[in-house]
């Protein structure tokens, strides 16, 4: 069986971070292994309080799976400190692991934010220079490019000066913008579109947790970086036309739709 590790910070809630990741794996037929870096007091409304992880734990919880079992796919989401984020650096320099996921949680889906300016800055620094692919939406593009991006022509130069940072592919999501949705797959030489349906419910909360673990699934099972993504993105908007009414809020996706629908 094929693994993924997901490193990342939890939801209480269910809909997004590692449980989402783990269910998100287990959709796959991939075995999914978890590093918990930040406990997050969440639901689809709000965040209540983040408790992030003693970095020594972060490093053994790291040791613990690479040293017993086999990891085909990383996907990194949330890591809210500067500590965390080194922490996490530190163990993939020392076993470096094939197709590496990068997810940069900057904000919640109500646009709180979860990580402070210096650790941006120390995650560009270290751990995205690592990485297979970064899957940052349109507000974190914004915020790794340093520029305003309300164009599609935007969306390409803002992958250009992302992939400036050292990561083999960018796919900048277009999911904030009207209209049908519109990600772009920059590898360094060629642009790739990929376009989906938009529907219309506000039950998104985990959706960019869900793609970047889909994408890391698929690498495990062996899948281009290129088909990895266009069955990650056929895999979400299947698990958002199938959202469930859930909370008060944004309500979660369904990463069971295709077994329970």
């Amino acid at each position: 069986m094929r693994t993924a590790l997901t490193i990342a910070g939890s939801d209480c809630s269910g809909g997004a971070g590692i449980q989402a990741d783990l269910k998100t794996m287990s959709a796959h037929s991939v075995f999914g292994m978890s590093v918990v870096c930040a406990v997050v007091a969440e639901n689809t409304q709000r965040v209540l309080s983040i408790q992030d992880i003693d970095s020594k734990v972060i490093c053994d919880q790291m040791t613990a799976v690479f040293e017993d079992i086999r990891v085909d796919a990383v996907k990194i989401g949330m890591l809210s400190s500067p500590n965390c984020i080194n922490a996490v650096y530190g163990k993939l320099l020392e076993y470096k692991p094939n197709n590496i996921v990068v997810d940069p949680v900057m904000y919640a889906k109500n646009g709180q934010a979860l990580m402070a300016e210096e650790s941006i800055k120390v995650l560009l620094k270290t751990i995205v220079p690592l990485a297979t692919i970064i899957t940052p939406n349109i507000p974190e593009a914004e915020c790794i490019a340093n520029m305003k991006i309300a164009t599609r022509e935007d969306m390409m130069t803002a992958c250009k000066k992302i992939i400036d940072l050292g990561v083999q592919n960018v796919l900048v999501k277009g999911g904030h913008y009207d209209g049908d949705a519109m990600d772009i797959l920059y590898d360094g030489k060629q642009f790739y579109t990929f376009v989906t349906k938009r529907i219309n419910t506000k039950n998104t909360h985990g959706t960019g947790c869900t793609l970047s673990s889909s994408i890391a699934s698929n690498l495990a099972l062996g899948y281009s970086v290129y088909d990895s993504i266009k069955f990650a993105k056929d895999y979400v908007t299947g698990a958002i036309e199938h959202s469930l009414e859930l909370g008060k809020g944004n309500g979660p996706t369904n990463h069971f739709w295709k077994i329970f629908k």
